[in-house]
């Protein structure tokens, strides 16, 4: 099948066939289509978009590029549930709202990833503890998950490696904000980690990626819709990124924050709405409570008795961090720290 054709096809406004999508991955991860042929199909679906069955297809297909894992017979205690972020300027909801699911019976091995330029990305955070492994062997993962049910981990080179190719093309190409190929790059890695429901945060305004609420709502649509004809349960939250949620920004400065979200001892408002709304939706999802409401109550309860904290700090120290993070998580501190008091009243804009 030859790529000049395919490319042909999608930039003349014709449905690509699942053969062709499927050469094109496979291409992808062979290395027989070239990087200048990969970038003209994905500027044509740019312009000319994906229908829904192509979408599903292309997803499908980046799935399987590489290893897809399998939970049934890894003695996991319960059902294997996920929550990724489109990302934003001090999002630090994983590392809050993984150990509360965990502490309400949900399996929770998220796959992360590094900051996207303007913001540190969750590995980035959890970096900042000594000796925490982002990239931990099989045995180790499901030791802690057997015990945590939680960890937050990057996503290994045989983890759908066609998308790895394709997005670094697409970040030089101008092709980044292709709603289909959002879709399919997040959906392929959220597949290929064997998940059994997924809930979907995506985020709204000047500090994330997306900033027009029509946008936001196509992105989300996408993302349920292409996941459920991919076989995998999905809903989705738009929420704001107008404002960092909590009071930092920073990847250790996040990482301190959390714990003290985590123990109690400071509790920003926003930061504790939206991981409680994202907490219900996934233990209903999950089918560990049977409404949002009562999935909310869970998580209040695990989070306000100290388990969430607790599965937290179980993880940090079975992936080689910290042995008590909770009461010391040995971060590192900048070198110079100076007050800068505002000289009047009101907002920076």
């Amino acid at each position: 099948m030859l790529p000049a054709e395919t490319i042909r096809t999608q930039r003349d406004g014709g449905a690509l066939s699942t053969a062709q999508i499927n050469d094109f991955v496979q291409g992808l991860a062979t290395g027989s289509w070239s990087d200048s042929q990969v970038a003209a199909l994905a500027m044509a679906i740019l312009l000319r978009g994906l229908g829904p069955a192509q979408c599903v297809a292309l997803t499908r297909a980046m799935t399987h590029s590489g290893q897809v894992l399998q939970w049934a017979d890894a003695g996991l205690h319960g059902p294997v549930v996920d929550k990724h972020s489109t990302g934003g300027v001090g999002d630090k909801v994983s590392l809050v709202l993984t150990p509360i699911v965990a502490a309400c019976g949900g399996v929770v091995p998220m796959i992360s990833g590094r900051g996207l330029g303007h913001t540190g990305g969750t590995l980035d955070k959890l970096a900042a503890l000594p000796g925490y492994r982002i990239d931990p062997p099989r045995n180790q993962l499901l030791t802690v998950l057997r015990s945590t049910g939680c960890a937050i981990v990057g996503a290994s080179a045989d983890l759908a490696p066609a998308d790895r190719r394709l997005y670094a093309i697409r970040d030089v190409t101008a092709t980044v904000e292709s709603v289909p190929l959002i879709t399919a790059s997040i959906l392929s890695k959220k597949l290929a980690a064997g998940l059994g429901s997924l809930v979907m945060d995506v985020k709204l305004g000047n500090g994330a990626f997306m900033t027009d609420i029509a946008e936001a709502r196509t992105l989300a649509r996408s993302l349920v819709d292409v996941a459920a004809g991919a076989g995998l349960p999905c809903r989705a939250l738009i929420t704001d990124m107008n404002q960092v949620l909590g009071h930092s920004a920073g990847n250790a400065l996040e990482v301190a924050e959390s714990v003290a979200f985590l123990t109690g001892a400071e509790r920003e408002p926003r930061l504790l709405a939206l991981t409680l709304a994202l907490a219900a939706q996934m233990l209903h999802g999950a089918g560990l409570a049977p409404s949002v409401t009562a999935g909310h109550t869970l998580a209040e309860a695990a989070l306000a008795s100290g388990r969430a904290a607790e599965h937290f700090a179980r993880m940090v120290a079975g992936l080689g961090g910290p042995a008590d993070v909770l009461a010391d998580a040995q971060l590192p501190t900048a070198p110079v720290v100076l007050p800068v008091p505002a000289p009047r009243s009101g907002v920076l804009a």
